[in-house]
């Protein structure tokens, strides 16, 4: 039997070619960074400082994965800064007072599931804005974790858990190790499974994916969730590293992942991004930033760039969609 392709799938073999080709690009752009920075300090395009661009992008690149999924259904995560906080101070406590590293783990992370799982329905059975809900989130999941340690860090995060953060495998850091693992785990997601077509569907057409029988409101939640615990993952690479969990941890992560994102060819007006390309944009910002630092370039012009970055990415997208 002869198989019959749709206008359906046909849209989503494009929209991925075009990812493919935005990816060049935009591997190209982070080319053109590591060169420029090679040549003014010698520091930069060394193993030592290669690897600690990466593993300093790591959080960057977690919260930025799961924010790409959701920007691809046409939908935005606000709250992911205070969602990493509120795990942070939540799992910290459960490793204080005892509870195995593994289980206090995934304790966290199913925190952070929560989180997805509150502002996912709000979005998809009560039919409020992503912005809106997210931002509300951004607020109560703040509120919620300064109110439980009383504005104060939460110290003695056990020497096992920081242990495990802070070890090589062959070398390569965790954090490093986590992040590869996950982004491979979202890419064969989003290429080779249902769901993947799911969310580029929602975020491309939502009437038509909703009359062709796609179960909209369902991926919704998912992609918050999934956004939510690798808000939770990010916290606990953090807290591992630094030995404590602060209430305040988290500002502006969710505007890194957004930039990152977006950098990478994801499209705000959805159905359009890639998790490549948001990785590329995660290390164009880490190279960026590390390169101007080794240059003693004040934050303040480190910002200039970011948006100037930014834009030009933007204006780029606008191009190639040629409208």
């Amino acid at each position: 039997m002869m198989t019959q392709t749709t206008p359906h799938a046909t849209a989503i073999a494009s929209s991925r070619l075009k990812f493919n080709l935005r990816d060049a690009g935009t591997l190209i752009g982070l080319l053109i960074i590591i060169i420029t920075f090679s040549f003014l300090s010698p520091v930069f395009f060394t193993l030592p400082n290669l690897l600690n661009i990466l593993q300093q992008s790591s959080i960057n690149a977690l919260i930025a994965l799961g924010m790409t999924l959701v920007i691809i259904s046409g939908g935005i995560d606000l709250s992911v800064g205070p969602t990493a906080a509120l795990s942070a101070v939540l799992g910290a406590t459960l490793m204080i007072a005892g509870v195995p590293v593994p289980l206090a783990i995934l304790a966290t992370l199913g925190i952070g599931a929560l989180c997805g799982i509150f502002s996912g329905s709000l979005i998809a059975y009560a039919g409020l804005q992503p912005f809106i809900v997210t931002l509300g989130g951004l607020s109560l999941f703040r509120a919620i974790a300064l109110i439980y340690t009383g504005g104060s860090p939460v110290f003695g995060i056990p020497l096992s858990f920081r242990s495990l953060i802070n070890s090589t495998l062959f070398g390569v850091p965790m954090p490093i190790v986590i992040v590869a693992v996950i982004a491979l785990v979202l890419w064969t997601v989003m290429n080779k499974t249902p769901l993947g077509e799911y969310i580029l569907a929602i975020g491309g057409n939502e009437e038509a994916a909703r009359v062709a029988g796609v179960p909209v409101k369902r991926t919704k939640v998912t992609v918050y969730v999934i956004s939510g615990a690798l808000a939770s993952l990010a916290a606990l690479i953090l807290i591992g590293r630094l030995g404590a969990a602060e209430p305040t941890i988290g500002n502006l992560w969710e505007l890194d992942a957004i930039a990152a994102a977006a950098i990478g060819g994801a499209s705000l007006m959805g159905g359009k991004g890639s998790i490549f390309g948001t990785l590329i944009g995660v290390i164009i910002l880490g190279a960026l930033r590390n390169g101007l630092t080794l240059l003693n370039i004040q934050a303040f012009y480190q910002l200039l760039a970011t948006g100037l970055i930014i834009i030009i990415a933007m204006l780029i997208d606008r191009a190639t969609r040629g409208n």
